[in-house]
C-alpha cells in the first residue's frame, strides 16, 4: 500500500499516517455541520398535531397555525393560519392546505412566542 504526504508528495511505502490535515479539516466540517440530532420525520409531525406551527415554504413565504392534520405524503392541513410574507404578516387564511413538495421546513412554534405576538396585534 502506498500513503501520501502533504508535505512530501512521493508515495511512502510501508508508512501509515494516522490522519491528514485534510481529512483532519474535512472531519471538523462535517462535525460542525451535523450538529442537529436526526429525528424520524412521522412521530415529529404526529406530535406536533394541534399545536400552533410555522411551515416555511421553498418559495419564501411562511404560514402560521395550528397543524390539523398530515397525511401519508406529509402534506400539511393547518387552521388559522396566518402568511408572511418576508417577516411581514399579510392576512389570515382560515384552514388551509399545504402540498408535501413546497415545504422548505416545519417547526412548532413555542407557546409563549404565540402570546407575544397576540399582545402585539
Amino acid at each position: 500500500y502506498k500513503v501520501f504526504s502533504l508535505q512530501n508528495p512521493k508515495p511512502q511505502l510501508g508508512k501509515q499516517r494516522s490522519r491528514s490535515p485534510v481529512r483532519q479539516l474535512v472531519g471538523a466540517v462535517y462535525s460542525a455541520t451535523m450538529a442537529t440530532v436526526p429525528v424520524n420525520p412521522k412521530p415529529f409531525l404526529n406530535n406536533l398535531t394541534g399545536k400552533p406551527v410555522m411551515v416555511k415554504l421553498k418559495w419564501g413565504m411562511e404560514y402560521k397555525g395550528y397543524l390539523v392534520s398530515v397525511d401519508s405524503y406529509m402534506n400539511l392541513q393547518l387552521a388559522n393560519a396566518e402568511e408572511y410574507i418576508d417577516g411581514q404578516f399579510t392576512g389570515s387564511l382560515g384552514e388551509i392546505l399545504i402540498r408535501c413538495n413546497n415545504v422548505l421546513y416545519l417547526r412548532g412554534v413555542p407557546e409563549d412566542e404565540e402570546i407575544e405576538e397576540a399582545d402585539q396585534d
